[in-house]
């Protein structure tokens, strides 16, 4: 398997850029495509298309490959990779469930491959402001599965717009769904892990009122008003509250806990002033228990390839290409920090690398359960055997 990277801003660019990494060496057969809402999507996949490239992608809170952040742009990792070795799959939720789409997505996997390992796009957020749980699709994936297989990826970003996510394929794009590349583990090996960083603090709270991914009381109080609080600062009116609500809300995710397993990150991306509500970004259940957080030292990029570095010694191996899914909120709590911690993960395994930042990843976490994150960098190597 051989990769290369391409970014640009522009169909045009892209045209380029495909010219001059295409050639008689390097005949890719897929692109994985990260793609900003700016972008003329259909354009860009039309161009793809014409070269004999499958695509799968998402759009995006910003891409980027090894050397290069984009914002407004796409980033896509091109992979020269036999057919038979990887499958696309796509379900568009419909008139069906989530955990439907989910165990078909795991059904047609198990058809097509003895040991499937999975990339997973999803939408987050469609256009009617309908949130997707990320927590479902891993669930029934792994329980559908009954294996230790492997399991990354991220769901769709918009440019922190909230006004609509996509993924697609070649031909199908979907605001409400699924896509997801396959691979044969037998063929082509992965090693990952997803860490976030983000430290909890104080004591446990409960979920008291809450509706979906909307959360109306904390110990019976009013969840908005208890969350400006928590931030810090006292202000006279509510309209500098939100100001500040706004520009730091997403530094500090509640971590919601789960029973046998790392608690759910999970970041408020909203409020109903009127309701006194918060909006987060993952559905929650009453009843839940969570500790506020706050954000990572100047450590955490030191932490994140650290953990890489103990991964590589222990396989022992380079890799063909480097996948990574950042949570949108690293980019904003980290700033230049979360461009240096993807170069430098780039470094580690010592290949090409693309990935966006996100409104919510899937990954092992560091205990070897999968599960579905936020705040977190999940990165994914692979490597095809010899």
């Amino acid at each position: 398997m051989t990769a290369k990277t391409i970014h640009g801003k522009s169909p045009s660019e892209l045209k380029i850029s495909l010219k001059e990494c295409i050639d008689n060496i390097f005949f890719p057969s897929l692109a994985i495509l990260f793609i900003s809402v700016r972008q003329e999507i259909n354009s860009i996949i039309e161009i793809l298309s014409a070269h004999n490239i499958d695509v799968i992608g998402a759009t995006s809170c910003s891409e980027f490959v090894e050397g290069n952040q984009t914002d407004g742009g796409y980033a896509i990792m091109l992979l020269e990779i036999s057919s038979t070795d990887y499958c696309l799959l796509f379900e568009e939720v419909g008139n069906s469930t989530l955990a439907e789409a989910s165990r078909r997505i795991s059904q047609s996997a198990l058809l097509k491959f003895s040991k499937p390992a999975f990339i997973v796009l999803s939408t987050s957020i469609n256009r009617l402001g309908e949130m997707l749980d990320g927590e479902t699709i891993v669930r029934n994936i792994v329980d559908e599965t009954e294996t230790k297989t492997n399991f990354f990826g991220g769901m769709a970003g918009d440019d922190f717009t909230f006004k609509g996510t996509s993924v697609f394929t070649n031909n199908q794009n979907t605001d409400k769904g699924i896509a997801a590349l396959v691979i044969d583990e037998t063929r082509i090996e992965m090693y990952g892990v997803a860490l976030s960083g983000w430290k909890a603090i104080g004591v446990s709270k409960t979920i008291t009122k809450c509706d979906g991914n909307l959360l109306f009381e904390i110990d019976g109080q009013p969840a908005l008003e208890m969350y400006l609080r928590f931030l810090g600062p006292d202000f006279t009116t509510l309209e500098d509250r939100m100001k500040f609500f706004d520009s730091l809300g997403l530094h500090y995710p509640l971590q919601v806990e789960r029973k046998g397993s790392e608690p759910m990150m999970c970041n408020p991306i909203g409020y109903n002033s009127t309701e006194g509500a918060l909006m987060l970004e993952s559905v929650v259940e009453q009843g839940s228990k969570f500790r506020f957080s706050t954000p990572p030292d100047f450590d955490i990029v030191e932490t994140v390839v650290n953990k890489a570095k103990q991964i590589k010694s222990h396989v022992n191996t380079d890799a063909d290409a480097l996948l990574i899914f950042s949570c949108a909120s690293r980019l904003s709590a980290l700033g230049p920090m979360a461009e240096q911690e993807n170069n430098e993960l780039a470094l580690v395994w010592n290949c090409p690398m693309a990935g966006f930042y996100t409104y919510g990843e899937f990954g092992r976490a560091v205990d070897g359960k999968h599960e579905f994150h936020s705040t977190t960098c999940s990165w994914v190597a692979l490597k095809a055997k010899e």
